[in-house]
């Protein structure tokens, strides 16, 4: 089981260059915060998608270090790696041999030709019209066979690009992908590694006639397998899944480990709003077997992760303030999608910028966080109160680089100046360290003014004679917390 305690999420080259600097950084300034361990995003030869689009999982790029160094950061702290089981890049070898041979390729059989959906190969267009998009109009891509000149179309949710894909998908109930699957887990096992995080678990239940997102029951057949894998070898799994809350917590109920992809959202409408009230009712409520996060790599999850959480105006609200504030847009693209009218998927801004570089309310927001049930996962951006970085936007071709700034040693440091940053991690080492947070936890309204609208809200762990609460003061924009 994890630790009860916070993780950094960060990519290899984010702190400082590389993995040995990532260590350096992490022993000399948080050695004592991030007991929880650290998340390090994809350090594998990629081809796209800053990591995502990985070569082979058996090595480390050479420009950010080699295995040693991860082993050794897992010496000090609990090392959480990605897993894409949806996918693997188009110019890895497996996928280059299945382009030179087709099928006679050894590959082929970890790939999705569409005859494995639909008998002919033919997708019907009502079929398409279903399908949770992430890029225009499909998501297959035809290939043309070297050794016989014929084509091939295969699935490729993710890209750009309607006609190619840099990440192609993997055909995860072929035992070919079952085989790859556990030769990976037993090399992250064998290199210190204690938790994958599955990457894009969601789609790779592909069924003809559905939405081939989170196809039930499919997908639990194939977590229920994987499970047992990881099991083996005593890693743990955390699935990454963007959908509606409720499949997250069919998850929790199932016991595995989820993200809390409503909390970034909801405390943003309640500190925009002032209104705490569905914040307070979502708290009653959430499981303790998640992550929660109020930023990462990715933006800000909007649908639809929200939906039946917020109404579709609140959500539009929280867009529209972020986008005045320096935000852009990730969106959906699913034609059947019934609020197609408002598509925004995930929004792009530090969550520092989101709260209009107010300390104050970023602290409030963290200590939310902190004191919501779960494991506390903070952004490495996050954690130094980052803002929007503009000008990686310009050099790069990618909307979130405006919230994946790299920072150097000596910005690690400077950052590590201000008042905001020592705030946080004073959060953090209260949270480590407080036995009350293994405890039971409840929520109250600490207030009510006209409409019986509550305007505070008190969050309470206790175990024992021990008790430490948060109290948030929403129209005066102050907390305070009181311990035991």
């Amino acid at each position: 089981m994890p630790h009860n305690k916070t993780q950094l999420i960060t990519y290899a080259d984010s702190l400082g260059g590389s993995l040995k600097n990532l260590e350096q950084v992490l022993k000399t300034h948080f050695s004592d915060v991030f007991q929880g361990g650290v998340h390090i995003l994809p350090p594998f030869p990629s081809s796209g998608d800053r990591g995502f689009a990985p070569l082979n999982y058996f090595e480390i790029e050479p420009s950010f270090g080699d295995w040693q160094d991860i082993e050794s950061i897992g010496n000090d702290f609990d090392v959480v790696l990605d897993q894409m089981v949806n996918h693997i890049s188009r110019q890895s070898s497996y996928f280059q041999d299945f382009v030179k041979k087709g099928r006679s390729s050894d590959y082929a059989d970890l790939f999705i030709t569409l005859d494995k959906i639909w008998a002919d190969g033919q997708p019907k267009d009502e079929d398409v019209a279903k399908i949770f998009l992430r890029k225009p109009e499909h998501p297959f891509s035809d290939i043309l066979i070297e050794e016989t000149q014929e084509i091939e179309r295969i699935w490729t949710s993710f890209g750009p690009r309607v006609d190619w894909s840099e990440q192609i998908d993997l055909d995860v109930n072929s035992q070919a992908t079952k085989d790859f699957i556990v030769s990976i887990f037993e090399h992250f096992k064998a290199k210190n590694v204690k938790m994958i995080r599955l990457d894009a678990i969601g789609y790779v239940t592909k069924k003809a006639g559905t939405s081939c997102f989170f196809v039930e029951p499919d997908i639990y057949e194939f977590l229920s397998w994987v499970k047992a894998e990881a099991d083996k070898l005593e890693l743990e799994l955390l699935p990454e899944i963007h959908a509606h809350h409720s499949i997250n917590k069919k998850l929790t109920a199932q016991g595995y480990w989820t993200y809390d992809f409503v909390l970034p959202g909801l405390i943003l409408h309640t500190l925009y709003t002032k209104n705490v009230a569905k914040l307070q009712d979502y708290l009653k409520d959430c499981p303790k077997n998640q992550f929660t996060m109020l930023d990462c790599h990715d933006g800000i999850p909007v649908q639809p992760d929200l939906e039946d959480v917020l109404t579709i105006e609140e959500s539009k609200h929280i867009v529209d303030v972020c986008m005045q504030r320096g935000a852009n847009l990730n969106r959906i693209l699913a034609k059947g999608d019934e609020h197609i009218e408002f598509d925004a998927h995930q929004i792009n801004i530090t969550y520092y910028d989101a709260l209009g570089r107010d300390d104050n309310l970023y602290l409030m927001a963290r200590a939310i966080q902190l004191f919501t049930p779960g494991i506390p996962q903070v952004y490495y951006v996050g954690l130094l109160a980052g803002e929007n970085d503009y000008e990686a936007l310009k050099e790069q071709d990618e909307a979130r680089a405006v919230n994946r700034h790299n920072y150097s040693v000596a910005e690690v440091e400077e950052a590590l100046t201000r008042p905001v940053v020592q705030g946080l991690l004073e959060l953090i080492r209260l949270r480590n360290t407080h036995e009350a947070f293994n405890g039971d936890f409840r929520v109250e309204a600490a207030h009510e003014i006209g409409d019986d609208v509550p305007v505070g809200l008190v969050m309470i762990w206790e175990k024992g004679d021990k008790k430490c609460s948060l109290a948030v003061h929403l129209l005066e924009e102050r907390y305070s917390i009181q311990s035991t």
